[in-house]
């Protein structure tokens, strides 16, 4: 007779892990079912987000162009001698031409960065749908592969109940060929064959241990305690990525991480520093600096000089506004590149409060 080695023990293990509701193959599937079922719903739900900021976007370009041309076209029937008087005596600076001018030059600009957030948008949209597909698509193929698991289970288990019964009439290639779609190795499927197919060898005295542990009042689930240390691999503290943790942050600072590329995730991600992102932020935030312009900017995030450039502007008169519309100034120089160019202005005679940035 052959002993029940260590060895033959773990592989019995195994097997009869596979046996039951506890099988590593139907919870690893389960686990893989739950996974894919919540990146479903969050894909879900981030798609419909899109879709409403980009429907929303979209209203805002219609409108702005149609607003913009109401106007220019409104401040074009107006002359300013028609009124010269009450602006006067009002002391009102109100100039038709100048105000029609500033209009045609920002608006292009504002409804160029509406487009281009709407792009980025669609552009997002597109990865969201298709890792949506991708989990609807999985969460299919798990359905299938359980019930071809759950018949594979069954087929076992009226192997070893013949098995058991000493009626076993199963040729060897119809054990192995069940086993190898267990994942078992080569060495395994001819073993467990040979316990199967000769089970006074070892069979007989395992399941004499399973029942007299049960006889000793231990349950099912701790018999196989010790097997499933042995089968399921240990898992490994969760630990966020640095990828989740940026996300995490830029959430915490007030962004949308979806207005940003992959590509600038990427970036920010090679330049990372938790300190520097979130003082950055925090202190466009004291300065009355519209976030959004780190969406279009990521490298403004991690730039170290940030506070610097941009107290260097304010000290000379910019306002806030004005920062955020030109951001390729803080991009294009460091500190004291910024700090000779300024100076320059100033020893050419000229004001740099006056001078626009995109001149800088």
């Amino acid at each position: 007779m052959k002993m029940l080695t260590a060895d033959i023990t773990k592989l019995l293990d195994k097997l009869y892990n596979l046996r039951g509701e506890d099988s590593v193959v139907l919870k690893k599937m389960e686990t893989e079912r739950e996974k894919a079922t919540e990146t479903k719903e969050r894909t879900t739900n981030e798609k419909a987000t899109l879709q409403e900021k980009i429907a929303s976007l979209e209203e805002e370009e219609r409108v702005l162009g149609s607003e913009g041309e109401k106007l220019v076209s409104a401040l074009s029937n107006i002359k300013t001698e028609d009124f010269q008087t009450v602006l006067e005596k009002l002391n009102i600076d109100f100039n038709p031409d100048k105000l029609s001018e500033k209009i045609n030059e920002l608006l292009p600009k504002t409804i160029s960065k509406v487009q281009e957030d709407t792009k980025k948008a669609e552009d997002e949209l597109v990865k969201v749908e298709a890792e949506m597909n991708t989990a609807i698509a999985t969460i299919e193929e798990l359905g299938i592969r359980k019930d071809e698991a759950m018949e594979n289970q069954t087929r076992l288990n009226e192997y070893f109940e013949l098995a058991l019964n000493g009626n076993i009439n199963i040729t060897r290639d119809s054990i192995t060929s069940l086993l190898e779609k267990f994942d078992f190795t080569e060495d395994e499927q001819r073993e467990a064959a040979k316990i199967l197919m000769f089970p006074e060898d070892a069979l007989f005295d395992y399941e004499e241990k399973l029942k007299n542990a049960e006889r000793e009042g231990k349950s099912i689930s701790e018999v196989f305690a010790e097997a499933k240390e042995n089968i399921e691999k240990e898992e490994e503290e969760e630990v966020l990525s640095p990828k989740e943790e940026l996300i995490n942050l830029l959430t915490e600072l007030g962004f949308d991480y979806l207005d940003f590329t992959n590509n600038d995730l990427e970036k920010i991600l090679a330049n990372y520093n938790k300190n520097d992102l979130r003082s950055n932020v925090e202190f466009a935030k004291a300065n009355n600096l519209e976030l959004d312009m780190f969406v279009d900017n990521a490298e403004l995030l991690y730039d170290k000089e940030f506070e610097q450039k941009v107290n260097k502007l304010v000290e000379i008169g910019k306002e806030p506004v004005d920062i955020y519309l030109n951001p390729n100034i803080l991009i294009k120089y460091d500190n004291d590149t910024l700090g000779s160019v300024i100076e320059k202005l100033v020893s050419s005679g000229l004001d740099p409060k006056k001078v626009p940035l995109i001149a800088y």
